[in-house]
């Protein structure tokens, strides 16, 4: 307790707090810009960070790492082009409410399910803390493979009217997984002889075209604005969307925990939680349907995950030095700069330290929710203006974005082709979010069934024979099953109703 109230302390001064206030301010322009991401803006500051004091320094990267999210939910909402990875999710809901006149509606339930899910993590972390090394270690190849597999099918079965043509974007996304070199081969597979291929597609340009690129597309064909005619015209709702939040506090803390949990195993990262949180939500929603046409559910559900697992990936990396993601590994790097190793003898010696940034993460998710909602209003007025005028600005940003994030002309020539792509699945009503998600765990699949196979020598049993990769293996059999016990129950009630209507008549004749 002494050095939880120490770590706090550690954030009072003057110098603390205007590094914690730059990094919020960074977060924020680097999410609401595509592709660009927390990852980028660590990298670019890490040197920066060598002159700081330790505090100073975990302050500002936690100050980023907090408020990306928030930033990336804003052009998720209003123009269906997420500026990080893990908000294409909040696209699915968020967006439709804009069409419909309610961006400041999505958009305060989306800061408060940020600040909340952010605070709820928090305090996950500090409950899990000592029980960080048996369930980091719980989970090995096996367990990965299956949390690959839960993913993709959840993709399918929330994809409710389009199960097909769901499946044939996730096929088409795992053929595109296959592209690189093979983690468990190493052979050159799909890459055509371009060196650029060889870490596969890059996602982040590829995410740029398919929403981004591709929306402002089929908006300059249809013409008009993003806000269809006839909604409502002032940005409004901005309190019913933060009570929003509290009002569906069950999928608050759903997605909450499953963000925690994501988060603490190594390497999945944001995109897995929030459409793990997603699909979960929509399995066990009374009214599936309404999701994808603006259920405010959806976005509560996703934003609560992402900003959750941000404090449960400092356990493996903090813990065992394992990074849970990108951003984590940049982190690793401004550690070691401040004479940290990360490991057991740090989560000893240096508690004062991690503590004062798990404050700090707690302060950016609150502070940059506050600043998300007090912007809402000036910039929900984008979805009045006419699309041939904002169309171009967006595309622009997106191009210079893609190329931005490594200085490659390949990257803006992967985000043309997705674009293209993005355009012609909006035409034909096929779902984009499985092809995304494919990309994403195609890989961790692959490579992890193959590590379970050598592990066991090619024996399919040792799937039953580990607490968690059972418990995996059930969550698959119900996400399987959900969709069609949900129609029969619907069935026997309407059959229960029928029959007490029938005998009612009988008693009065």
């Amino acid at each position: 307790m002494a050095d939880w109230v120490a770590g706090f302390q550690s954030l009072l001064g003057f110098e603390e707090i205007l590094y914690l206030s730059l990094g919020i301010a960074i977060g924020l322009f680097v999410g609401v810009l595509p592709g660009i991401g927390g990852t980028t803006a660590l990298v670019l500051l890490t040197p920066f960070t060598f002159s700081l004091e330790p505090v100073q320094a975990f302050a500002l990267a936690a100050g980023i790492m907090g408020s990306t999210s928030m930033g990336g939910v804003v052009t998720a909402i209003l123009l269906n082009t997420p500026g990080q990875t893990a908000n294409a999710v909040t696209c699915l809901d968020g967006f439709p409410l804009a069409q419909q006149g309610k961006a400041g509606y999505a958009i305060g339930a989306a800061a408060s399910s940020n600040a909340l899910g952010g605070m709820i993590g928090i305090i996950s972390l500090l409950a899990i803390m000592p029980l960080a090394g048996q369930l980091v270690m719980a989970f090995g190849p096996p367990e990965f493979f299956l949390l690959a597999v839960l993913g993709l099918v959840l993709v399918a079965t929330t994809a409710r009217g389009r199960m097909f043509r769901a499946l044939i974007t996730t096929a088409f996304g795992l053929a595109l997984a296959t592209v690189g070199f093979s983690d468990v081969t190493g052979q050159e597979r799909f890459t055509f002889g371009n060196e650029y291929l060889w870490d596969g597609v890059h996602l982040a340009p590829a995410l740029i075209g398919l929403f981004a690129v591709a929306e402002m597309v089929q908006l300059t064909v249809k013409g008009g604005s993003v806000a269809k005619a006839g909604a409502p015209a002032a940005i409004t709702g901005m309190f019913d969307g933060l009570m929003a939040s509290i009002r569906n506090w069950g999928t608050l803390l759903r997605g909450s925990v499953i963000g925690t949990v994501v988060g603490i195993i190594p390497g999945i990262g944001g995109t897995v939680a929030s459409f793990l949180s997603y699909g979960i939500t929509v399995q066990s929603a009374k009214d599936p349907e309404t999701f994808g046409k603006g259920n405010i559910k959806g976005i509560i559900a996703t934003e609560a995950a992402i900003n959750a697992k941000d404090g449960s990936m400092l356990i493996p990396t903090l813990a065992f030095g394992i990074p849970g993601s990108a951003e984590m590994a940049v982190f690793m790097t401004i550690l070691v700069l401040h004479g940290m190793q990360p490991g057991p003898l740090m989560m000893m010696q240096n508690q004062v330290e991690i503590y004062g940034l798990i404050w700090a993460l707690t302060a950016a998710c609150v502070i940059s929710a506050a600043v998300g909602i007090f912007l809402a209003r000036p910039l929900a007025k984008l979805t009045r203006i006419d699309v041939q005028l904002l169309a171009p600005v967006i595309i622009a940003v997106g191009f210079v974005g893609s190329y931005a994030i490594d200085l490659s002309i390949e990257n803006v020539l992967i985000t043309a082709i997705f674009g293209v792509i993005g355009y012609v699945m909006i035409k034909f009503d096929y779902p984009r979010l499985p092809l995304v998600i494919a990309i994403v765990l195609g890989g961790i699949a692959e490579r992890n069934f193959h590590q379970s196979m050598m592990m066991s020598d090619g024996d399919l049993s040792m799937f039953l024979g580990r607490a968690v990769s059972v418990v995996l293996l059930v969550s698959i059999a119900l996400s399987l099953l959900a969709p069609n016990l949900k129609p029969l129950r619907r069935a026997a009630a309407m059959r229960r109703a029928a029959g007490g209507e029938r005998f009612k008549r009988k008693i009065g004749g």
